[in-house]
């Protein structure tokens, strides 16, 4: 389903017991764009799920605006024990998450999958 908040299209999932979120947006729209947590709360409350899997893979940079709103929507989570997990960031997003120490603050995975199971996969030795 994509759901439409203005500024942003947000592809939402379901999964079992899971809310997956693919965050889509135009970089000169970003500024102007209405307050990214908000929209994915109210995905969250209309859904009866707080635990969101946000796939920000097709983000080409994070701004700071941007990296405000997913600490506001991880404490927003946080209060009502829910999960938040960040997923198919770019090497580049990960190092801005990185320079902002908040690489810790954020479950971060590489895929949908990984998120969702909450570990990294197994490899055979």
């Amino acid at each position: 389903m994509v759901v439409l908040s203005p500024g942003w299209h947000l592809d939402v999932e379901r999964g079992p017991d899971w809310l997956i979120v693919t965050v889509h947006t135009e970089v000169a729209e970003e500024w102007s764009c209405p307050p990214l947590a908000q929209s994915v709360w109210s995905l969250a409350e209309q859904n009866f799920t707080y635990r969101i899997v946000l796939d920000l893979s097709p983000l080409p940079m994070l701004h700071t605006a941007m990296i405000g709103q997913l600490v506001r929507l991880q404490k927003r989570v946080c209060t009502h024990d829910g999960v938040l997990r960040l997923c198919g960031l770019s090497e580049h997003n990960r190092m801005v998450l990185q320079c902002c120490r908040l690489d810790g603050y954020f479950p971060i995975y590489s895929d949908r999958t990984e998120a969702i199971l909450g570990e990294s996969p197994r490899r055979p030795r």
